[in-house]
């Protein structure tokens, strides 16, 4: 495993990152989870990243359960704050009473005295910004959270909230990324790079479409992401047939240097020195495995541009995303 340097923090991550979106927040069994969770201390990885809306807290309280068991100063902890979390249509957002309200309850969930980093999932503009900040660091100020980031904020948002906060106000951000998805490289990563944040992305294998799983002309296996209709909206994002179809041109560069869809997906995530982290999800221990060992994988220039040249006609560039751009899941 590899770490680097989270932002302006003194955190230091592994390249490779557990996420708890559909699998640990129900989607799975916990044994599954704990199994998972297990595998990827064992392949080095130190980073884990939730919400608190994944299952309605559910994912939160699976991690409690299960990262008491190592020593806190093991492994980097973060989580998020701004999806709805009960039936009350107003238990959302970023207001300065939603955040002091689910960071403890966030806090009680995981079973700790604090994360390493607390992510607004979206922006909120339904609260002053000005509120929003001072709230996010009287969570700091409290010690209840070390560093601050952000999920799928504009350029604009995020030099606002700069303006309100200071340099160091955040250290991370947390856009959908991947060989399909690269719509944060034109204005989202320049920006954070000038601001001393660091990208933690999310999907950097297209919703598994990266891993070769899904083929041309071919119902979506019954036990894939694509399947789900609840998935509906964010296979809108990246699927469609002509991406089958180009991904099944990776093939043979894969091949060429000796590893697999998913780890040569990963690696290209990676090569760029905006990236701190690109989180996985995994409901097999033998998953968690091999997405890992794509830290240890380099590539070359050659291969970065036929891997760009066999996707130039379906990947996502040049777009600015902003709140709710991307599907954003609400509680289940």
């Amino acid at each position: 495993m590899k770490f680097r340097t989270l932002g302006s923090s003194d955190l230091e991550v592994s390249v490779i990152s557990l996420g708890s979106w559909l699998t640990y927040s129900g989607g799975i069994e916990a044994d599954q989870t704990r199994a998972c969770t297990e595998a990827a201390f064992d392949a080095g990885i130190n980073f884990f990243d939730t919400a608190n809306v994944y299952g309605c807290g559910a994912a939160e309280e699976a991690w409690g359960e299960i990262l008491k068991d190592h020593p806190r100063d093991s492994y980097v902890l973060a989580t998020k704050v701004y999806g709805q979390m009960s039936d009350d249509e107003a238990d959302q957002g970023l207001s300065p009473e939603q955040i002091s309200k689910q960071i403890d309850a966030s806090l009680t969930r995981l079973q700790v005295d604090h994360v390493d980093l607390y992510q607004a999932h979206r922006f909120d503009d339904q609260v002053a910004l000005e509120d929003t900040v001072e709230a996010l660091q009287q969570v700091v100020a409290d010690g209840k959270a070390r560093y601050l980031g952000f999920s799928e904020w504009t350029p604009e948002q995020i030099k606002a909230a700069i303006e309100i906060g200071g340099e160091d106000l955040f250290v991370s951000s947390q856009p959908q990324y991947s060989m399909l998805w690269r719509a944060p490289e034109d204005q989202v990563f320049p920006l954070c790079m000038d601001h001393g944040i660091s990208q933690i992305v999310w999907s950097p294998l297209a919703q598994g479409l990266l891993t070769g799983k899904y083929k041309p002309g071919q119902d979506f296996p019954a036990d894939s992401r694509f399947a789900l209709e609840s998935m509906n909206a964010a296979k809108d994002v990246v699927y469609s047939e002509a991406a089958v179809e180009a991904v099944q041109r990776l093939v043979p560069i894969a091949e060429g240097v000796g590893v697999s869809l998913p780890e040569l997906a990963l690696a290209w995530t990676l090569r760029g020195p905006e990236l701190a982290s690109a989180i996985i999800g995994a409901s097999r221990p033998e998953q968690v495995h091999a997405n890992a060992a794509a830290a240890g994988i380099s590539l070359d220039d050659d291969v970065v541009a036929a891997c760009d040249e066999a996707l130039a006609d379906v990947a996502v560039t040049g777009q600015t995303l902003g709140v709710n751009a991307t599907p954003y899941i609400k509680r289940r």
